[in-house]
């Protein structure tokens, strides 16, 4: 039996997403060797910078064209204060669309959300999220009780305001984390909200492998939402001792990196059915 992909919502039809300016960065292989690209997408308060930082260089070393995009109010995309999740997963499906082969989504933070409900409508290649928060208020309890401060302003429209304790291990330099700090911004007050009430995303379009990993030191994501987000997708965490959330811009960003790359070498691409 076929399986039927509702490749279009009538909502799409009647309520389009708004058009904005996104922005995307990128970092290509010297020589095309043919491998899939690698649309990264960060989280809330977070630019495509948080990747151009290592990330998409040292993936475009190892011969992996690399894109790394700034959600619209994030970065240097356009201003969007009533963005919603829905609005998001839009701007990740019309990115990694214009891409030249289908891509491989990797998530970081919300952005894994973000992934996992862009993977609903986009047929990736496969899917990576990391350190993800894929809300609910179990989350929201974890985050206020190690940041009350910063994460409660958040329910009533506030900024999310993460600290370097959350984000960065003791690794990390200071000067090298306060600089990062002072780069975030924030996200939408709705899509804040929708973190905390949002219904599970719609299956995978074309059942792409997918690949968890993480830290069990994150301040932000304890172990046993890694676990159950691995478990969602088949499979176990892979994990990082000793890194913060941000695995991207702390001190051994190498390994998680260069661990997700080897992962995509070695990875058959997902069977589409007729």
């Amino acid at each position: 039996m076929s399986e039927r992909v509702r490749v279009m919502r009538g909502r799409e039809w009647a309520r389009p997403v708004r058009p904005v300016r996104r922005e995307v960065l990128a970092a290509t292989p010297e020589l095309e060797e043919g491998r899939p690209p690698l649309l990264f997408v960060p989280g809330f308060g977070h630019g495509a910078w948080a990747f151009a930082e290592h990330w998409l260089g040292h993936a475009a070393g190892r011969g992996f064209p690399a894109y790394a995009l700034s959600l619209r109010g994030h970065g240097g995309s356009g201003p969007a204060p009533e963005a919603t999740l829905r609005a998001y997963a839009h701007d990740v499906v019309q990115v990694a669309a214009g891409l030249p082969r289908q891509a491989v989504l990797v998530g970081h933070g919300a952005g894994a959300l973000v992934v996992a409900h862009a993977l609903a409508r986009y047929p990736a290649r496969a899917a990576v999220l990391v350190a993800p928060v894929l809300g609910g208020w179990a989350t929201f309890g974890a985050a206020l009780r190690r940041n009350p401060a910063g994460t409660l302003p958040a329910v009533f429209g506030g900024r999310l305001r993460l600290n370097r304790r959350q984000l960065f291990s003791r690794e990390l330099p200071d000067a090298d984390a306060r600089g990062y700090v002072s780069r975030l911004g924030r996200a939408g007050r709705r899509a804040q909200w929708q973190l905390l009430t949002h219904a599970d995303p719609e299956p995978a379009v074309g059942r792409p492998p997918v690949l968890v990993l993480g830290s069990p030191d994150d301040r932000i994501v304890p172990p046993a939402a890694l676990t159950r987000a691995a478990r969602r997708y088949g499979s176990a965490p892979l994990l990082f001792p000793g890194m913060g959330h941000d695995l991207m811009l702390d001190a051994r960003w190498r390994e998680p990196i260069d661990a997700i790359l080897d992962w995509l070498a070695k990875e058959p691409a997902p069977e589409r059915r007729p």
